[in-house]
């Protein structure tokens, strides 16, 4: 009886250990398949996460992108008209000519009318001291001619009377030729060929001893 009793429990034993085995193995294959499906659910759920924020990425592009294009499609006119306007865009002959033809152009006019001017005023200058002198020596004859044509002429005897000559006539002629005489010459001297004190003595001389 107690080798059966002692069978039974060792029976029983072994039952009760692979039983024990075999729950362990389950429970090891449960935990096992809940760690896969737990993973499996991260990884999903991480997945879900990236697929959210690559979608909320891919929208703030796509507004970002719309807003840019909208922005720039009325920048870049401006940006380019205000450029072209501040002389950024320009043609190279065009500004050559600007730049280097136009300055010398107005330079070269500039001197060129500066020298006309100079010539001109030397010009009026020698002009002006020609009249004045040529008036001067006007004025000088005016004055010697009435002085001889205010002296009163002294009698002559009759013997000598077709001998005389009257001295106011030879000073007719320089005052006829300094009227006729262009202004222009400032060389010409008028000469006179008796001066006013010669022509007086003439005329004291010729008169008769009363």
């Amino acid at each position: 009886m107690e080798e059966e009793e002692l069978a039974n429990l060792r029976t029983q034993q072994r039952e009760f250990e692979e039983l024990r085995n075999a729950e362990m193995v389950e429970q090891q294959r449960l935990e096992e398949q809940e760690r896969r499906h737990r993973e499996e659910k991260e990884r999903r759920m991480k997945q879900q996460r990236e697929a959210l924020m690559k979608e909320k990425e891919n929208t703030a592009k796509i507004a970002a992108r719309a807003f840019a294009q909208g922005y720039l499609a009325d920048l870049i006119p401006s940006v380019f008209g205000n450029l072209a306007t501040q002389g950024y865009f320009y043609d190279p002959v065009e500004r050559d000519v600007e730049d280097g033809f136009m300055p010398w152009l107005v330079e070269n006019v500039t001197k060129e009318l500066e020298d006309m001017m100079s010539s001109r005023s030397l010009l009026d200058e020698l002009l002006a001291s020609v009249v004045a002198r040529r008036q001067q020596e006007h004025e000088l004859l005016e004055q010697n001619w009435g002085k001889s044509s205010q002296q009163p002429a002294a009698p002559e005897p009759q013997s000598r009377g077709s001998e005389v000559t009257s001295n106011p006539a030879p000073e007719q002629v320089p005052v006829a030729a300094t009227e006729s005489a262009p202004p222009v010459q400032p060389t010409v001297q008028v000469e006179d060929s008796s001066s006013p004190e010669e022509t007086d003595a003439a005329e004291e001389s010729e008169q008769p001893a009363e």
